[in-house]
């Protein structure tokens, strides 16, 4: 992102080199608490009278005791795969959108404008990427396998086993699965995010007339804040498609008739709490996670833009 309106918007192989090494440590510090928010999702405790769904440690701890700390990392290899492509596409189509909505006089663009270039970031992010990096990342973490036993062999023994595995045995559509609700998720999550970011960066740049840069640890600070939005205002619509892209296709089910069969399903047997499962371990997932990848990016494009002008005037064509 530029960081003043006088600089030209960095190119688009800034993006996919500073997204995706800020999408890189996102993944590396955030994905055991993925785990235990897919798991949460998954789980069916608390439904019978008097009980109480398993909370967010002792999920955690359930995990580890039986499958071993490195079954936190399941589905990180999906992860890892999908991230530089789906930071790049993030970053890189949240540029172009926001340019596309800017005064043509000023060259600025209005808090409406960036929340609809945020909803069509992570429109293009689902489409393009996430969705079937999710569904393969839900399969490997619903395996409920130990880690430590090499006779209990899984389903699927990595993403690229399961991609295989789902495409011959359920189709290619189903790599797609849930991709309505990913793309409604990923939406209101990087319209708030960017919303969010943007206008305190901006406040921010304010307070502080005198910085030319904002330090590492307010971007942290900012993504942080911003990065929390996303997750309370979309909680239902993310667990909904966590179990739709674990379960298998009903034959003859519509994609509308299997969402709301699962929301009635939750609805009548685990009660309204059921949509929020999950919602900590996700708050303190994202929340730093975009506090990561905001920090890390900035600092990358920033250095990447430095450098540029630098290789021009070296092969003479500096501007």
């Amino acid at each position: 992102m530029s960081r003043s309106g006088n600089k030209k918007p960095v190119g688009f192989a800034t993006h996919i080199a500073a997204g995706g090494i800020a999408g890189a440590c996102e993944a590396l510090a955030c994905q055991p608490l993925d785990t235990i928010k897919v798991r949460m999702q998954l789980s069916r405790s608390g439904r019978a009278p008097g009980t109480k769904a398993r909370g967010f440690l002792a999920t955690g701890a359930m995990i580890v005791r039986r499958e071993t700390p490195l079954a936190l990392y399941k589905g990180l290899g999906a992860v890892l795969s999908g991230i530089v492509p789906k930071m790049a596409i993030r970053f890189a189509s949240f540029e172009t959108y926001k340019g596309w909505l800017a005064d043509k006089s000023t060259g600025k663009t209005s808090t409406v404008g960036i929340f609809v270039a945020g909803l069509g970031a992570g429109t293009t992010e689902a489409v393009a990427v996430v969705t079937p990096m999710e569904v393969v990342k839900i399969r490997l973490q619903a395996q409920m396998h130990s880690l430590a036993d090499p006779l209990e062999t899984p389903r699927y023994r990595n993403a690229g086993h399961a991609v295989y595995t789902i495409v011959r045995e359920e189709g290619v559509g189903t790599l797609y699965r849930g991709v309505s609700l990913t793309a409604l998720r990923q939406a209101t999550n990087q319209g708030a995010n960017f919303t969010a970011y943007q206008e305190i960066k901006k406040f921010a740049h304010r307070m502080q007339p005198g910085l030319e840069e904002l330090p590492s640890y307010q971007h942290m600070i900012i993504g942080l804040i911003s990065g929390a939005m996303g997750p309370f205002s979309n909680a239902p619509i993310d667990t909904i498609k966590t179990r739709l892209q674990k379960s298998p296709a009903t034959p003859g089910a519509s994609a509308f008739e299997r969402i709301a069969a699962i929301a009635r399903a939750m609805w009548r047997e685990e009660g309204f709490a059921s949509f929020y499962k999950g919602i900590t371990p996700r708050v303190l997932r994202v929340a730093p996670g975009q506090a990561i990848v905001f920090a890390v990016y900035e600092r990358v494009s920033g250095i990447i833009e430095r450098i540029q002008p630098r290789i021009r005037e070296d092969d003479g064509y500096s501007e």
